[in-house]
């Protein structure tokens, strides 16, 4: 039953496998899981290792092959149907012919919400894009059209709230801008969040836990509860910050996970 609060995601002995025969992938197997509700998870771990994978199943996109995922007692098909839950993905993809505030208004409308060109202009104000609002995509920095993909994800106030690399398109800089000023906007919904990411200190500086995956067939290696305050945008240059990114680097090596990964 549908409810006002943020979701948990259960996740139970889920398995997805690709193909058949020789030709079979075996991306997630026997995997468990919980998220907990009004929370930012992280999911680390070696490219292919199956997290966006898993991501598109929370998302109701694909099926399972065996298992069973829960957002709260529901199936994902069913909080995706509803407009309950949201996907920003590395590409905004967002609708060239539809300008910044034709982009936003978009995520109300698929989430079943009437027209609100008040609320809308708010959220693009809060995202920095005030006096962008008739721009075009093509007319826009990747840091700003990243923007105008959360705003739009976060326009139709979902319940949960599912990042697959959100920022890996855009440079250092703009990724440090952007996570100042994007999170704390999910994290000030209570949204559940999901975050799919390759960076360790991003994964550190914007969520309340991190589980760090396998390689291919995904597993859980290690989940580790980040215990820095709020807002962290002052302190990721602490001992503390340094310590938790060093904790995940040694889980993800110590998994067998990609070297390069755990020196991000």
């Amino acid at each position: 039953m549908a409810t006002d609060r943020p979701p948990s995601i259960e996740v139970r002995d889920l398995s997805k496998s690709y193909g058949h025969g020789p030709h079979r992938i075996e991306a997630l197997v026997d995997l468990n899981l919980r998220v907990e509700a009004g929370r930012t998870t992280a999911l680390v771990g070696p490219s292919g290792c199956g997290k966006s994978t898993l991501l598109r199943l929370v998302a109701g996109l694909e099926t399972p092959t065996s298992g069973s995922l829960r957002i709260g007692d529901e199936t994902p098909e069913a909080v995706r149907a509803r407009g309950d839950l949201a996907v920003a993905f590395q590409d905004a993809a967002l609708l060239p012919w539809r300008s910044v505030r034709g982009n936003v208004a978009l995520g109300r409308a698929l989430a079943g919400l009437q027209r609100d060109r008040t609320a809308v202009d708010a959220l693009i104000a809060l995202v920095g894009l005030s006096g962008f609002e008739e721009r075009r995509p093509a007319e826009l920095s990747g840091g700003m059209r990243q923007r105008v993909a959360i705003a739009r994800a976060l326009a139709g106030r979902p319940r949960l709230l599912l990042l697959d690399e959100p920022f890996g398109a855009v440079d250092e800089l703009t990724r440090g801008q952007l996570h100042q000023d994007l999170a704390p906007l999910w994290q000030a919904q209570g949204t559940t969040t999901l975050l799919v990411t390759h960076s360790v200190a991003e994964a550190v500086r914007l969520s309340d836990r991190v589980v760090v995956l396998t390689p291919r067939p995904a597993r859980v290696a290690a989940d580790i509860a980040i215990d820095l305050p709020w807002p962290r945008g002052t302190g990721i240059g602490s001992n503390r910050f340094h310590a938790f990114c060093d904790e995940v680097s040694a889980a993800l090596r110590d998994s067998g996970g990609d070297q390069r990964l755990a020196a991000q």
